[in-house]
């Protein structure tokens, strides 16, 4: 079921995206060459907790997965795309990093997801896939609006992802979001224009591209149970917001 809220509840899930967005900010703020994937993980579960919210993932488990997820952020590293579980690696000069956090407070939540490159040596490379990556989330928020359809916003990122040559994650996109991380209806990020569900005020959808260096779509999974990978070992990016229709046009709730 698809549900509507209204503009108190919204308000209360701009709480959350701003608690979330400050947990990315110091995780991010955090990531400098030395440090592990764990003390960002200790980082954004800081934030979370100093201001009186839980961490949306931690002990998350979906019918998919074999055991529950047990950190607060994912953080994926260059070939990663997108689950990684924070672990003791050390971060390098140059590492792409992508950390997706969420936050709920008020019984209400927020999810969001930033892509970076940790130290002095930015490969363009990578900083075009990241910053394509933002343009096509801006393009989904962008077409987010009321009496458009769901299959616009996927129009809009499938259409910008694959017109600079990259791969779309297979499978995987964003999704309706509100008291839990994961309602419907399912965002893809690849369609038709003019299809599917009709966006109306109330409805808050969290957006995230997964865009891949090589033009693939596909990915494997590691071990862990969690930590999706590029098939021909690209590097990816992940950016999110979670984004409440209006009458007034999208609304990003995830900002500080």
């Amino acid at each position: 079921m698809i549900e509507i809220k209204n503009r108190h509840e919204i308000e209360l899930m701009r709480e959350a995206g701003r608690i979330t967005a400050q947990a990315l900010a110091a995780a991010k703020e955090a990531a400098v060459v030395g440090r592990s994937l764990k003390e960002l993980d200790d980082v954004a579960a800081e934030v979370i907790a100093r201001a009186g919210a839980e961490p949306l993932f931690l002990n998350y488990r979906p019918s998919s997965a074999s055991t529950p997820f047990p950190a607060v952020a994912c953080i994926s590293v260059n070939d990663a795309i997108v689950h990684g579980i924070p672990n003791d690696y050390v971060l390098c000069d140059g590492d792409l990093v992508s950390v997706d956090c969420g936050a709920r407070i008020h019984g209400w939540s927020g999810d969001a997801a930033i892509s970076f490159i940790v130290g002095e040596r930015h490969d363009a490379a990578d900083q075009h896939l990241i910053e394509t990556t933002e343009r096509a989330l801006q393009a989904g928020i962008d077409a987010a609006r009321s009496g458009n359809k769901i299959g616009d916003i996927a129009h809009a990122i499938g259409t910008l992802a694959r017109g600079a040559g990259y791969g779309l994650m297979e499978g995987h996109g964003g999704h309706g979001i509100g008291r839990e991380m994961h309602e419907a209806p399912h965002v893809p990020n690849e369609g038709r224009a003019n299809r599917g569900y009709r966006l109306r005020p109330g409805l808050v959808l969290a957006i995230e591209p997964m865009l891949i260096a090589g033009g693939t779509d596909g990915y494997r999974e590691d071990d862990d149970g969690w930590t999706l990978r590029t098939v021909d070992r690209t590097r990816a990016a992940h950016v999110e917001h979670t984004v409440a229709i209006t009458a007034d046009g999208p609304q990003v709730l995830t900002q500080v």
